[in-house]
């Protein structure tokens, strides 16, 4: 596999200089058929959906199959834009005209270039992988068929979101993600707590969906149109007010995708679906939608520098954030949903950081896929032999027992750790150079903020390196803790099969090996280019080196006191009390309570007292002239005696008032 690598990377040498702006041509050859890419799959879930039973033998090999078919259209197209020069590596085309509307319009169009065939290659292979694994962790479920359905149609629905030429079309792989999301998370909804989950993340989601609605709107109000080039084009000309109005609102929208604060609640919760989701949708694909968009939309952010200032502070609270209840946490998959938090964390300062910062980001991202997809799936293989348990405090001593896993995994663990020559390191410290480099803060010179912003990111580095060890040596090393007859039912762990296993293997080598090839001649970042421009470089206040060095101190020294504290010494079953803040971190900072406060309280205040108002109000006022009516009519009825002496005492009654009011006012 390294040596495949580094054929890729020879063929990008350091020459393949940026050109300037590239000019985008119609598709030909394999990047013609982009369009399968997200066709073949889609069509297979409406197959294995509309199928029924009769499928149930069968369908997951089928769903397989479109996913491998997809990796191998992308290798096809890959190795065709790797044959042309910088400037011809961005292909358009053209599907269909999707909303005509005067002088608006919409074509549902891709944009093939090599921002978007990074994500086509991290997506297909990894999703491949992650079905070819779930073909075993779902062996006895009843309803695989379905599984294997939402898969493949969540895989469809992030190529259309990563091949989109324009925010519409990127909307709808935006929405079909969400959707193939909620089905995924809470696919075993027998389960109310998985169920509502599902619902939590659903409508989490949403805020972010109306942060791009309104991005939309003001792209169309400012420019009529919502094409990635037109707009770029247009905001260039525009004031820095619609910019930052744009930009402020796609970064919501990418909060809320990427789990950034504060809309970060419901990653932990998702963690209810089973493993396989988990590692595909919040370790490769979904969360890093966030990043994708952007970065895709870097232009608008250039233009305006204090949304661009608001990316790089969100990245850096979830950094800190995310690393902090990963810290906490006992539960194996809640502490990778923390901690795929933290590392979006240094993907989004990445991406606020400028043109400094954009390919490490995507190089962390992409690096990020394999090494936490393999953790994933590492976490998966523990509970397969753990009969589904989900405590590492009832894990230890698992290396003895389930060696393929613990290799894997610890391949995984160095790797998020940035300990070199694993991936981490590679994409990680770069994220961290360009944090030391930053000299401006929301358009203003700001010398303060390359310490502040490189210092944060160290830190996150060592809080990697002390919640990452303690999950690895709370699973791995020390002592069984296992759950016994006297406390639950024992368990027997035991090693996954091979088709289980081999996917671990293979992210295992990339886990190793891909940051390390990618980095010779700065090929990935040179690959990037014609997509997002060059690397804008500069002088960090601190050396380069001397950065790395006190980065990788301050990451052995927190892994040695992990080492300490969770693999040599004794590991308590339950977890202690603890303080005031620990407890807070293993509630996720309440983040659940604030966001009923804010939020919930004060929406369900809003709906009571329009209820309130409908009922006693509206609907009171048109039945209190009802009761009036009725009533009136009952005292009329009253009047209505027959008699013509009662008439006539009435009319001398009336006399007599209207004489007395007449002479009231004369006097």
């Amino acid at each position: 596999m390294n040596s495949m690598l580094a054929a890729v990377a020879a063929v990008l040498p350091a020459s393949d200089a940026w050109v300037g702006p590239v000019a985008t041509q119609e598709a030909t050859g394999p990047a013609a058929f982009a369009s399968l890419l997200f066709v073949v799959p889609l069509a297979v879930a409406a197959f294995l959906l509309l199928g029924g039973n009769r499928t149930n033998k069968w369908g997951h090999w089928v769903a397989v199959a479109a996913s491998w078919f997809s990796f191998a259209l992308g290798v096809a197209i890959l190795i065709q834009m790797m044959g042309l020069p910088a400037s011809d590596r961005r292909f358009t085309q053209t599907l269909f005209t999707w909303i005509p509307a005067g002088d608006f319009q919409v074509d549902f169009g891709l944009l093939v270039d090599p921002l978007s065939m990074t994500f086509v290659m991290l997506v297909t292979l990894v999703g491949s992988l992650i079905l070819v694994y779930s073909v075993g962790y779902m062996e006895h479920d009843p309803a695989r068929r379905r599984f294997f359905a939402y898969l493949v149609l969540f895989i469809a629905s992030m190529l259309v979101l990563v091949l989109a030429n324009n925010y519409t079309a990127m909307f709808l792989g935006w929405e079909g993600v969400g959707l193939s999301s909620y089905l995924l998370i809470g696919f075993w909804n027998q389960v109310p707590s998985n169920a509502s989950a599902a619902n939590k993340a659903f409508i989490m989601n949403r805020i972010g969906d109306v942060g791009f609605l309104i991005a939309m709107m003001a792209m169309v109000a400012a420019f009529n149109s919502t094409t990635f080039d037109e707009v770029n084009a247009g905001v260039a000309g525009a004031s820095q007010g619609t910019a930052t109005v744009i930009g402020i609102f796609l970064l919501v929208a990418a909060c809320a995708k990427s789990a950034q604060f504060p809309l970060q609640a419901w990653l932990g919760d998702a963690m209810a679906g089973p493993t396989p989701v988990s590692a595909l949708i919040h370790a490769a694909t979904m969360v890093t939608a966030g990043v994708y968009l952007i970065v895709r939309s870097g232009t608008i952010f250039i233009y305006a520098p204090i949304a661009m200032a608001c990316v790089a502070v969100v990245g850096l609270i979830t950094l800190i954030l995310g690393a902090l209840i990963g810290s906490f946490k006992d539960d194996i998959k809640k502490a990778l949903a923390a901690s795929t938090m933290s590392q979006l964390g240094y993907m989004m300062l990445g991406a606020g950081l400028g043109p400094i910062g954009w390919a490490f980001a995507i190089f962390h991202l992409l690096t990020h896929g394999f090494f936490k997809s393999l953790l994933f799936l590492g976490a998966g293989s523990v509970m397969h032999g753990m009969n589904d348990q989900v405590n590492m405090r009832r894990f230890g001593g698992l290396r003895k027992f389930m060696v393929v896993t613990w290799i894997t995994f610890m391949m995984g663990w160095l790797a998020i750790l940035g300990v070199p020559p694993f991936s981490g390191y590679w994409s990680k410290d770069h994220i961290i150079e360009a944090a030391f480099s930053t000299s401006t803060f929301a358009g203003a010179d700001a010398p303060w903020a390359a310490w502040v912003f490189g210092s944060v990111a160290v830190l996150g580095a060592a809080m990697t390196a002390f919640y990452m060890s303690r999950m690895f040596f709370m699973t791995f090393s020390g002592k069984a803790r296992w759950t016994s007859d006297v406390d639950g039912g024992a368990v027997h762990p035991h090693e996954s099969k091979p088709i289980m296993t081999v996917p671990m293997i293979i992210l295992a080598v990339f886990a190793v090996g891909l940051g390390g090839v990618l980095s010779i001649n700065d090929v990935f970042t040179t690959w990037l280019t014609p997509a997002i421009g060059p690397v804008d470089h500069a002088e960090p206040v601190l050396s380069a080196i001397w950065i790395q060095i006190i980065t990788l101190v301050l990451v052995l020294i927190a892994a040695a006191f992990a080492w300490v504290k969770f693999g040599k010494e004794a590991v308590p079953k339950a977890a202690p009390y603890g303080n005031a803040f620990s407890r807070a971190a293993r509630n996720d900072f309440y983040q659940d309570e604030i966001n009923e406060v804010i939020a919930v309280a004060p929406t369900t205040a809003a709906v009571e007292g329009v209820t309130a108002v409908d009922r006693y109000g509206i609907d009171g006022g048109i039945n209190g002239l009802g009761r009036l009516s009725v009533w009136t009519g009952k005292v009329i009825a009253w009047t209505e005696t027959g008699y013509l002496r009662s008439y006539a005492g009435y009319m001398l009654g009336g006399v007599v008032v209207i004489v007395a009011i007449v002479l009231g006012f004369r006097l």
